[in-house]
């Protein structure tokens, strides 16, 4: 009698949720800007099209960190920003810097806000969403608004101006945390995707930019060596 040879499952399940990361960045010809620079941070300006972290794909080596540890050997990320999000960043110059850094950060301490541009005209002036983020292992790289596996995710907006042409709406984000694509598919939930956005929008909005119209405009943290308050800003190109 033959005996069937059955994977046994951790296999299946390491099989099951394998993903395939077949992205390759196309070339960013823009420049990083140094807005700010002491003997322990940097604050820089990210270009759009750029990866924050060169990615496992070896074609993925260009990024922040790539680009800044030629200048800055001690260079280290501390948070990230979506390659197409371009915008104000922090860079830690010593490990005990981004120790100090990634704690304020895991403490919900860092304020940030960032500027978009939505496909349409939100109804109201200000609101809240609070929606909870979970990975979708079906759909990688997207994320997914779900109840029972999510994490809490809270999202703050200001209306800065209606505009005609295009038919958007500026708004300026304060995201109360720090989900994974989480002004994105926040956007997406109130049905005014950003413009630019191909995850998480529609093809009107895709084509209503030739970029993801996402920019972080500020930071507000604790120096890590002299405890006061550092405040970034970095105006949106838009």
């Amino acid at each position: 009698m033959s005996v069937e040879n059955k994977p046994d499952l951790a296999t299946t399940k390491a099989a099951k949720n394998s993903i395939v990361d077949n992205f390759v960045a196309p070339k960013c010809l823009d420049d990083i800007s140094v807005l700010y620079q002491d003997e322990s941070i940097l604050l820089i300006n990210k270009p759009s099209g750029l990866l924050s972290l060169s990615g496992k794909n070896p074609k993925n080596y260009d990024s922040v960190h790539f680009r800044l540890v030629k200048q800055f050997s001690s260079a280290t990320m501390v948070h990230r920003l979506d390659i197409g999000t371009s915008g104000i960043m922090v860079i830690a110059l010593n490990k005990q810097v981004n120790r100090h850094l990634a704690k304020q950060f895991e403490q919900r301490t860092v304020q940030k806000s960032y500027v978009s541009l939505l496909h349409g005209h939100l109804e109201q002036d200000e609101g809240q969403i609070s929606q909870p983020i979970a990975k979708d292992p079906n759909l990688f790289p997207k994320v997914k608004i779900c109840s029972v596996e999510g994490k809490a995710a809270v999202t703050q907006y200001t209306v800065l101006k209606r505009l005609t042409t295009p038919h958007a709406t500026r708004v300026r984000y304060q995201p109360q945390t720090g989900r994974t694509h989480q002004l994105r598919i926040h956007s997406q939930f109130i049905q005014h995707p950003i413009l630019g956005c191909d995850l998480y929008g529609t093809g009107d909005s895709f084509a209503g930019a030739d970029r993801l119209m996402l920019h972080a405009e500020s930071i507000v943290f604790e120096h890590p060596v002299t405890g006061k308050k550092v405040h970034g800003v970095c105006p949106p190109p838009f």
